[in-house]
């Protein structure tokens, strides 16, 4: 028998959460039944679309259920295995996050190949967050030749990768962040062109359009808000937005108010296009084969924020809508 401990949905929030929303449970794991193996969690990812499956309403994935251990991407051990294809040992990812173990089918575990990085990479710069930078770059916002590129949020795990693709590329990149250390891990390690601190930036389209004479070619949203009226006013003519996300209103208990200038869309030729990279999966290996040449030759750096013990889930959690993380918010878990 092993024992487990979980975070639970307890409540459903309003507005922000707060840690009263989640319970942390221990369970009893019997031994995996045929087919099945059991495997012990060393890292969990927490991540903001989480956010929205703790709404009861109905979205492009179902919501978390009160009452039930949450889900999330995950790395682990296979601890004791009751099915030929993995062995005691073998590391595998898996959407069972936010738990210390779990029995489950060993078909619907991935067995894990780390091409020389470290597991919990494939959490954030080499998972999901990754891809979903490599595909709105790439295939939604369609860069090109001497497109000029703005990332919001460009500090985040998403927004990093963005950033540094545009360079790698050959790319005028501007960014924008919340505190002088991230601009400053922008401008020194990332090697952004213009890195803007909005938080002490009074005037964010004026500091934009400043970095950008000629506009913006390419606008990577991962805000919303203020920066999004500030790319529109900024946008050059044919510019093309790929809407990753909009952190600034996921804790919104009214409608918010849409930018004021939306009409710009219509003189400016702009294609604004929102994506969800659950249905870009296709993309994985070319992603892993890029991503695995700019590793080896030193091209690609990342951040990482880390909390230690299932019990500090929840507050990993909540530190993604402060501004808490530096690069990728992960969970330690043994």
């Amino acid at each position: 028998m092993t024992t487990s401990r979980e975070i639970r949905l307890k409540t459903r929030p309003v507005g922000l959460p707060t840690a009263a929303n989640f319970d942390l449970v221990s369970v009893d794991l019997s031994a995996p039944g045929p087919g099945e193996v059991q495997v012990r969690n060393t890292w969990m990812t927490v991540d903001p679309y989480m956010r929205g499956r703790m709404n009861d309403v109905k979205s492009y994935t179902p919501p978390f259920q009160l009452g039930e251990v949450l889900q999330g991407g995950a790395v682990g051990e296979v601890i004791a295995s009751n099915d030929p294809s993995l062995k005691v040992g073998d590391l595998v990812q898996s959407g069972n996050g936010w738990r210390e173990a779990f029995n489950a089918p060993a078909s619907t575990v991935q067995k894990l190949e780390t091409h020389g990085l470290p597991p919990e990479a494939f959490l954030g710069v080499a998972g999901m967050p990754g891809l979903t930078a490599y595909v709105g770059l790439l295939k939604i916002a369609a860069l090109k030749p001497g497109d000029v590129v703005f990332v919001s949020g460009a500090a985040g795990a998403v927004g990093s990768v963005v950033c540094q693709i545009a360079k790698l590329k050959g790319h005028k990149v501007i960014a924008s962040a919340g505190g002088a250390e991230k601009v400053k891990f922008l401008k020194d390690e990332l090697g952004v062109d213009v890195a803007i601190d909005y938080k002490a930036t009074p005037d964010l389209t004026a500091a934009l359009m400043a970095a950008a004479p000629e506009g913006i070619d390419v606008y990577f949203e991962n805000v919303g808000g203020e920066h999004l009226e500030a790319a529109l006013n900024a946008a050059a003519p044919y510019a093309r937005f790929a809407i990753c996300g909009m952190i600034s209103q996921y804790n919104a208990t009214a409608p918010v108010p849409g930018p004021r200038n939306m009409a710009l869309i219509i003189g400016k030729n702009l294609r604004l296009e929102g994506f969800i990279v659950s249905n870009h999966w296709d993309m994985m290996p070319a992603f892993i084969k890029d991503l695995a040449e700019w590793s080896a030759a030193g091209k690609l750096k990342w951040k990482q924020t880390v909390k230690e013990g299932i019990e500090k889930a929840p507050e990993a959690f909540l530190g993604l809508f402060s501004g808490d993380n530096f690069g990728k918010m992960l969970v330690k878990l043994s």
